[in-house]
């Protein structure tokens, strides 16, 4: 089914999907020192919610898990304000124009980071709504590790700047964090892409509509280049949300 977004057209019925599934054990993918989420059935008595059980007409499940530390989630800037602020108020637009690019971060000191140098070089010329980040190498271990004292790699604050101040709306990398796993709270990269100057009184410019996703899996079957985006995600009235963001190849 064709669709156009844009003055894009798409076809519907080939979506590509970029997020990581949660699951109850240990392949789901882990960070922030948490334990795997749990899926379990309601019990009440004798009574438990799930069918193979034979006591319920119902698999009936409760679900615990963090959306920062069990997968695919995505983000606004009351991750890091006093104030609160909802994904679900922040985010009223689904569909963005993206372009996906993969950046082996580079080594400096003891970390991997991410520079404004790769990204300006991998984007060239274009300025899409949303910019999706593939770190090289790209191991399908990334869609079950537990990133928990890693130190994994991230975004330099510079490379956050630089996707801001092109208007780039939305960014989506295959990592925990877009700032390095321990930092002193100082959370650069986050700071500089919503432009928050102060976490107790936010600035009126601040980017209240914009996004961070982490923890996507782009499989290398995916090709860099041109997409369309459209970023879906539960309706949770919190800082995060599960997500599922989904490329749709742009049709010639």
């Amino acid at each position: 089914m064709k669709a156009t977004i844009n003055n894009i057209q798409i076809d519907l019925s080939k979506p590509i999907d970029i997020s990581i599934p949660l699951t109850n054990n240990e392949q789901n993918p882990i960070a922030w020192y948490q334990n795997v989420p749990e899926i379990e059935p309601v019990t009440m008595g004798d009574w438990i919610g799930k069918v193979s059980e034979g006591k319920s007409s119902t698999n009936f499940n409760n679900i615990f898990f963090n959306p920062h530390a069990h997968g695919t989630h995505t983000e606004c800037l009351g991750h890091i304000t006093r104030e609160f602020y909802s994904i679900n108020q922040c985010l009223k637009q689904f569909f963005f124009t993206a372009e996906l690019i993969s950046v082996e971060p580079k080594s400096i000191g003891e970390d991997l980071v991410i520079t404004k140098e790769q990204i300006e070089n991998a984007l060239g010329t274009t300025i899409p709504q949303a910019i999706i980040i593939r770190t090289l190498p790209n191991l399908e271990t990334k869609k079950h590790l537990n990133y928990s004292n890693t130190n994994s790699p991230y975004l330099e604050e510079a490379a956050a700047i630089f996707i801001r101040e092109k208007g780039i709306q939305h960014l989506l990398i295959d990592l925990p964090s877009v700032d390095k796993e321990r930092d002193e709270g100082k959370l650069l990269a986050h700071k500089a892409f919503w432009n928050v100057r102060d976490i107790n009184k936010v600035n009126d410019d601040a980017r209240f509509n914009c996004t961070i996703t982490e923890m996507i899996y782009v499989d290398e079957k995916i090709k860099d280049g041109s997409y369309i985006l459209n970023l879906q995600f539960a309706s949770f009235e919190n800082d995060a949300s599960p997500s599922k963001p989904v490329l749709y190849k742009i049709e010639k």
